[in-house]
């Protein structure tokens, strides 16, 4: 559960369409707030996803084999497959559009234009964003395994508040550094969204494949052992 954990986590960190938009958020009028209480209500949802699994399971793992463990492999199995496959299609979707090759200023006239809006939003608006933004497929994956996790260990209590740490942990990080050091911050998030702007669609294509193979490798592992 723990190797599943990490790398789960690490593939929601860096998963680049909520880390361009918690860079914007932080780029905004009162970004260091809006991006508290977005990271606020991020961590609410993850928390909410990871009590609800673990009060199906009463903080018990099922049985190897059984029914509920059978359909947790099924459905992380299920995620990788569907991973995978936006992954190639996104792989495709690139190289078709390389012929066709559009004006990279449409795209910097779009990330303006987003920009623009989201200068205007809330707090609340903000906080909504957090869940919203989430990669929900990587999500149910973790919430998937979580149902493995056994709560008469304590080793289980620090691999979920682990995984939710490091789940968090690239916003937790900007938003750090953003509170003491809002100068060098600004300069070099911008550097951050032109970088993953421009590199997006390797970054998903990377992300949901690499993602994809772990967890269909190991839910075919998980039902074939």
């Amino acid at each position: 559960m723990v190797l599943d954990l990490v790398v789960i986590g690490l593939a929601i960190t860096v998963f680049p369409l909520s880390v361009t938009a918690f860079v914007l958020v932080l780029s905004t009028r009162g970004g260091v707030w809006k991006g508290l209480v977005f990271i606020l209500a991020w961590l609410a949802c993850f928390v909410a996803v990871i009590a609800a699994v673990l009060l199906t399971t009463g903080g018990k793992p099922p049985a190897p084999h059984s029914p509920p463990s059978t359909a947790s492999s099924a459905v992380k199995l299920a995620i990788g497959v569907g991973l995978v496959g936006y992954g190639w299609y996104r792989h495709r979707s690139r190289r078709r559009k390389r012929a066709g090759a559009a004006p990279s200023s449409s795209r910097h006239k779009s990330s303006g234009g987003l920009m623009a809006r989201l200068d205007r939003i809330s707090l609340w608006t903000a906080a909504g964003l957090g869940p919203l933004l989430q990669p929900w497929g990587l999500v149910a994956a973790g919430a998937a395994t979580v149902v493995g996790a056994d709560l008469s260990h304590t080793s289980s209590y620090l691999a979920l508040f682990g995984y939710v740490l490091l789940a968090t942990s690239s916003l937790l990080a900007m938003e750090i550094y953003m509170t003491f050091a809002p100068d060098s911050a600004g300069v070099r998030l911008d550097k951050l969204r032109v970088w993953i702007t421009t590199h997006q669609e390797q970054a998903l294509v990377t992300v949901a494949l690499v993602a994809g193979l772990f967890l269909v490798s190991r839910s075919i592992a998980q039902l074939t052992s």
